[in-house]
């Protein structure tokens, strides 16, 4: 009961404060800050967004995360008649859903790290986040971190194409389209870098544009008056 008051007190507060968020260089309300809320709303995006893509199939059913196949697959180097044999609607089809499940098994590597950065990122104009666009708190998260994730996933990108690589078709691929499995894996591993942000950014434009279906007083209070 005393929390539920204390949270209403917060939720009130915050609505009768309004006008301070549009003062530049404010960065707190009374009882919390902007930082941490928007702290939160990364929290709770990131959350969201790691657990529809760490679903078994989550990138390859993604809108925004889901990683088609390279340019040199089936793009106009493939030509030979290997090349046309392998990238078959079928095999595609095939190959991406192993890329997607790659990209999965390094997603896995990332969500650690993404939830060690959001409680660490340094927040120099936090007013600004709030008032920012729908992915205003994505794009300092992502700025933050730089390309850290790529070199983090890596390994899981790796290990998820060699769970179903086959030395044959390897091999073939490679003499068609002039790529490697290296560079497969780098390729995949950037493209789920970007996935993620995008997933990320989706969620946190989704609670921005409905803070109070969060649940959270801080998200509601700040949020939904920055709307």
């Amino acid at each position: 009961m005393t929390a539920l008051l204390t949270d209403r007190r917060m939720l009130l507060s915050g609505l009768a404060l309004a006008p301070i968020l549009t003062l530049p260089g404010c960065a707190s309300l009374p009882g919390f800050s902007l930082a941490d809320a928007i702290r939160e709303l990364l929290s709770l995006s990131s959350e969201r967004a790691f657990a529809l893509l760490l679903k078994p199939g989550g990138f390859y059913d993604s809108q925004v995360a889901r990683i088609d196949l390279p340019p040199q697959l089936g793009g106009s180097g493939a030509s030979s008649i290997v090349a046309r044999v392998l990238l078959t609607g079928a095999f595609k089809t095939r190959l991406t859903k192993q890329v997607n499940s790659a990209a999965r098994e390094g997603a896995e590597r990332a969500a650690p790290l993404v939830a060690d950065a959001i409680r660490s990122i340094s927040i120099a104009d936090a007013a600004a986040i709030v008032r920012g666009g729908p992915t205003a708190a994505t794009d300092l998260l992502e700025r933050s971190m730089g390309r850290s994730l790529v070199g983090a996933m890596f390994p899981g990108v790796d290990q998820g194409l060699r769970l179903a690589d086959n030395a044959v078709v390897t091999e073939a691929l490679r003499a068609a389209t002039g790529i490697d499995f290296r560079g497969l894996v780098q390729d995949v591993s950037d493209r789920t870098h970007d996935g993620i942000y995008r997933a990320i950014g989706q969620e946190e434009a989704a609670i921005r544009a409905n803070p109070r279906a969060t649940g959270s007083p801080l998200l509601t209070a700040v949020f939904g008056l920055a709307r």
